[in-house]
Order: C-alpha cells, then sequence, then structure tokens
C-alpha cells in the first residue's frame, strides 16, 4: 500500500481574490494559474463558475489548459445545490473538478440559514448536489464543511459519509474562523478519517496567527489515519480577514520541520523554485508588498547583520539558515534600468511597441501580426490597469486568442 502523502490546493483565484480592498484582473488571475502550474502544485481553485464575470476567463483557461498541456487541475467552487450545478455547468461545459460547499455548524445553521435548512436537510441538498456534478462527467468532486471546526464531530462524521456514499472523493475541512489550535485540529480530522476513510483537504484561516500550524497538523492527522491530505494554500498568505495558509511556508514547513520532514511526503511534483517568482509577481498584482520577514521570500529571511550570527552564516550557512535561498529560486541578481526605458501600454505606438517585444525575442511573421497583437497588447493594459509585465507580454503573444477571450466580458 502506497504511504500517504500532502498535497496541494491553492485558492488564490478563489479565496485570495476575496480579499476585502483587493482584487486581480483576469489576466493576473491566469498568470497565476501558469505559475501555479510551474510550481508543480496539484490544484488550482481557479475562480466562481456562476459568477457571470468570470465565465470567459474560465473557459479560456480550461481551453489553455489543454492547449499548452498544463498538469495542474482547475476547479472551480460552487454552493451546493442542484440549481447552482446545473447553472455553473451550463456557463462552463468543460469544468471538471468542483468543490461543492455549504455550511455544517449549528452556529451558521441557527443564525445563517435561518431555519430554512436543518441538519437532515444539509446533508440532502449536498448529496442532491454531488449526484448532479457526477452527471456532467465531473473528474473530481471536493465536498466543503464550512464552519467545520465548530461543527459537531460526529455530525460532521455523518456528513461526510454521506457525501462520499453520493460519490465524493474529498471532503473539505473548513477552519472558517480560523479558531481551531494545532491540537484541536489535529484531534478532529483524525477521528473524521479515521471514520470515514476518506482524502482530507484542509483549508485554515489565519484569524489566531495559527494558520501554517492548523494546516500542517490537519495534514498530518489525515496521513496518520491512513488518508491522503490536500491543504489549501494562497500565494502570499493572501485571503479574507487575516488570510490563508501561505503557499511557500506551507511547502517550507512540510518539507523542514521537525518530526515532519522525515515523517511525512509533501507531493514529489511540487517545486520550490518558482516560489520566488510567483511571489514577487503576486504582490505587483495585488499591489501588496512582501513583508520583510515573510519565510523564503521575505528580504529579510536570508539578512544577517548581528555580529555572532554574519560570523555563524559565513562559516556555515547551516548554522543560522535552515534552508538553502538558492532553492526558493533565489540569488540571481535582478536588474533594473537606469537609462532609456520604452515602454508599452494603451497608448503605445507600432515602433516602441516592436522595441520591446525586440528585447524579449519575440519575433513576429509580419507586421499585420504585430499591429493586431499590439490592439491586444493595449486592451491588456487597459484590463490591468497597470503595466504589464514581461512574463504577461510573453503570454498574450504566445495565446493571442486566449488572451482575447479573457479580456472580454458582456455585463
Amino acid at each position: 500500500m502506497n504511504k500517504p502523502k500532502i498535497y496541494l490546493i491553492d485558492v488564490t483565484n478563489r479565496d485570495g481574490v476575496q480579499t476585502s480592498r483587493i482584487c486581480l484582473s483576469k489576466l493576473q488571475k491566469t498568470m497565476i494559474n501558469i505559475f501555479l502550474n510551474e510550481m508543480g502544485v496539484f490544484q488550482s481553485e481557479f475562480g466562481f463558475p456562476l459568477t457571470h464575470h468570470e465565465t470567459n476567463y474560465l473557459n479560456a483557461n480550461l481551453e489553455l489548459a489543454e492547449k499548452a498541456k498544463l498538469n495542474i487541475r482547475l476547479g472551480g467552487w460552487l454552493r451546493a445545490t442542484k440549481d447552482d450545478v446545473r447553472a455553473s455547468f451550463k456557463l462552463v461545459p468543460k469544468l471538471k473538478h468542483v468543490n461543492l460547499s455549504i455550511s455544517t455548524s449549528d452556529q451558521m445553521i441557527v443564525h445563517k440559514f435561518k431555519g430554512k435548512l436543518d441538519h437532515d436537510s444539509i446533508i440532502k441538498e449536498m448529496t442532491d448536489a454531488v449526484k448532479e456534478a457526477a452527471k456532467f462527467g465531473t473528474e473530481s468532486i471536493g465536498v466543503n464543511a464550512e464552519d467545520a471546526s465548530r461543527t459537531d464531530v460526529d455530525y460532521l462524521i455523518r456528513f461526510a459519509l454521506a457525501a462520499k456514499e453520493a460519490g465524493a472523493d474529498r471532503i473539505r475541512y473548513c477552519d472558517t474562523l480560523g479558531c481551531d489550535s494545532p491540537f484541536s485540529i489535529y484531534e478532529r480530522i483524525k477521528k473524521l478519517a479515521e471514520a470515514v476513510n476518506i482524502p482530507i483537504e484542509v483549508h485554515c484561516h489565519n484569524d489566531l496567527g495559527l494558520v501554517v500550524a492548523n494546516s500542517l497538523c490537519g495534514a498530518m492527522a489525515a496521513n496518520d489515519a491512513g488518508c491522503d491530505a490536500y491543504i489549501n494554500t494562497c500565494v502570499n498568505g493572501m485571503g479574507e480577514r487575516a488570510g490563508n495558509a501561505d503557499l511557500t511556508a506551507v511547502i517550507l514547513a512540510i518539507k523542514y520541520a521537525n518530526n515532519t520532514k522525515d515523517k511525512y511526503i509533501c507531493d514529489e511534483k511540487v517545486d520550490l523554485k518558482v516560489a520566488w517568482r510567483i511571489c514577487k509577481y503576486a504582490s505587483y498584482a495585488f499591489g501588496i508588498p512582501i513583508p520583510i520577514n515573510q519565510p523564503g521570500v521575505g528580504s529579510n529571511a536570508f539578512a544577517h547583520e548581528s555580529g555572532i550570527h554574519a560570523d555563524g552564516a559565513l562559516k556555515d550557512r547551516r548554522n543560522y539558515e535552515l534552508y538553502d535561498f538558492e532553492e526558493l529560486g533565489r540569488g540571481d541578481p535582478e536588474i533594473i534600468e537606469t537609462g532609456r526605458k520604452i515602454t508599452v501600454g494603451e497608448y503605445s505606438g507600432i515602433k516602441g511597441f516592436r522595441n520591446v517585444y525586440d528585447k524579449l525575442e519575440v519575433a513576429f511573421h509580419d507586421e499585420k501580426e504585430a499591429t493586431e497583437l499590439l490592439e491586444l497588447v493595449r486592451y491588456a493594459n487597459v484590463h490591468n490597469q497597470k503595466p504589464l509585465v514581461d512574463d504577461e507580454l510573453k503570454f498574450i503573444a504566445k495565446y493571442p486568442d486566449i488572451a482575447r477571450k479573457i479580456f472580454t466580458m458582456t455585463p
């Protein structure tokens, strides 16, 4: 029997973009999906299939996944109702991976549903939705127990058993308010996984500053019960209120924490070398600087000033560095232009545009192709409302038809 593993399902493009006061453009969300694919992340929860302004983006990204042969799964978040499932597959017919969500705690049942649903009807609503989703040829169905950390554990087990019987592939344990501790989430998920014998997704929030520890302990509990675990992450720890589990910090914790690194297995496809690029890109896209003390990618993560520390690090990096900066894709100098700089924007002309793409070593077949791409890049700048980065410019040149769909919305 294969030893259970810990996989990553990144929710930056679903929960991360729900962070108050920030947003990502559809191009930026697409770039996040591409970076996550390069990083070897198992799945990206790439949006809301029932949200109309996402329709073209979602369909275009599913087309991109086929055309570019992306390994990452693209999963949609839906409410666990038959009507939402039907409407979602009508809007996004090629959707293959879904998570169906419904609240399970007494707090939510009484004070959110206000008598519309009780314990039994919640299970029926959820199982009907799972069966409905299966009719559309889904390849994986996750069922989310919202507010699982405040749900009676015996009811949570009954809920999960019903989901499994209906055809669900995973149960998402949501610490929606971030109220679990590493000890409580380990105990609850261990009991749940042993009783239901189904892979567990661990979805934690950082309201108490415990999000990475809780995520890791929840995954460890599932593995100890013989089940695969899937940790939900966000790039740079974005997410509602105090945020979700930081993608890079979670990987580092699995690989280097005492009593974890030798006992639990992180998905072998994960490549930490992409961490620096994706974190820097997300910081630019969100417009939020990376804190200097951010694990792995903060500007002080490998900085030493104290005489004792500097001396020790210079003698042997392991004296004061737990892991290598090269492992995160760091170490190369970043070059900043200090002379003439030609940029491309919504009012660019063809000569400046061609100069920018020449430096990117992107060639055009003829003037017509260059002119058409210039028009598309102009729209992209309007779409992003900020200057495009090199990776975005290269993406538009390589997949102009997909880019055009991403930029298009019909109110």
